[in-house]
């Protein structure tokens, strides 16, 4: 049977969705990353080379200067840390009085040359939003390899010995849950809960909150999805799912994906399967101003993010499935 697309069930629902002002730029910063994650969508890991060079940062400032809906840059990879670039990208944001997210993967504190990145991070205010996918050893290392959840917990401790993570802290630590296998996660609420109490009493580790990402069916979890014959079912799943509640608060309404060349998505998914927005890239633009109200690129991976609860880079859109 023929699986509906993406934009005949918005027709069904009557949907049209729309982008508004860019609040949120997020920066793929590179490709090089310390671990090749098993359900990583951009294919991460340590022989990767794409890395965002100093021009096209410098570019990216000159628009962050000129933009005026912007509050917040969000820089991903990869490890983002690896970048030399990095830094000078969150001084800069930081500069212009913008909020800085850090997507970490906490193991990179341990790679030659990061010992005082937490430390940056902290003088510097930015928000870390850490991937730990389970509190659980065998889950953790399943997908990220031998070795991962030790180095995990000890970079939380860190993290928490700075100041992050406490209730009473300006210093915000979110952390990341992606499911192990094809199905939906369970309830964000219900599992921050359990990571609270099993990271608290095993560990002593506090956090601020939990966002719970759905599988994207695109590159690496894809292939693992074909070769286990599961393909069809989880996007049966995801169809099946849609939620027009999520699907009116995709993150793609108020945020633009920047690639390690300066190419320009409606999302980070978008980017990995090279699905371009109405401008190519940074180099077309006077700002981010100028991306309002452009029209965003769908297709059947969009499906993720309006199942059940839905799904962002900021965790479930709605607060029930």
């Amino acid at each position: 049977m023929k699986r509906p697309s993406f934009t005949s069930v918005l027709e069904k629902h009557n949907m049209e969705i729309k982008r508004g002002p860019v609040e949120i730029v997020q920066v793929n910063i590179g490709r090089r990353c310390n671990q090749a994650c098993h359900h990583c969508h951009v294919e991460a890991g340590p022989t990767r080379t794409e890395n965002m060079d100093e021009t096209t940062v410098d570019q990216i400032i000159r628009l962050l200067e000129a933009s005026t809906s912007v509050s917040t840059i969000d820089i991903t990879g990869g490890a983002p840390e690896l970048n030399p670039h990095f830094q000078r990208l969150v001084l800069a944001a930081r500069e212009l009085n913008l909020k800085v997210i850090d997507r970490c993967n906490l193991t990179v504190f341990f790679e030659k040359g990061q010992e005082m990145t937490p430390f940056f991070l902290r003088d510097h205010g930015v928000h870390v939003v850490a991937s730990l996918p389970c509190y659980s050893k065998d889950n953790v290392e399943k997908q990220r390899g031998r070795g991962a959840f030790g180095k995990s917990i000890e970079a939380l401790k860190i993290l928490n010995d700075l100041g992050y993570g406490h209730p009473d802290s300006n210093l915000r630590l979110d952390l990341v849950y992606n499911p192990t296998g094809p199905f939906l996660p369970p309830s964000q609420s219900k599992l921050e809960a359990d990571y609270k109490r099993e990271l608290k009493e095993l560990f002593g580790i506090e956090f601020n909150h939990l966002f719970t990402i759905t599988n994207m069916p695109i590159k690496r979890f894809l292939h693992d999805l074909e070769r286990a014959g599961k393909l069809e079912a989880y996007m049966e799943l995801l169809v099946n799912s849609f939620n027009p509640q999520a699907a009116n608060s995709v993150m793609c309404k108020n945020l633009v994906s920047v690639a390690w060349n300066g190419e320009l998505f409606d999302c980070d998914f978008n980017q990995m399967l090279d699905l371009h927005s109405g401008r190519v890239s940074v180099w077309d633009l006077a700002s981010f101003d100028e991306l309002n109200k452009n029209e965003i690129t769908f297709a059947n991976h969009c499906f993720a993010c309006t199942a059940g609860a839905g799904s962002s880079c900021g965790g479930a859109l709605t607060s029930e499935k």
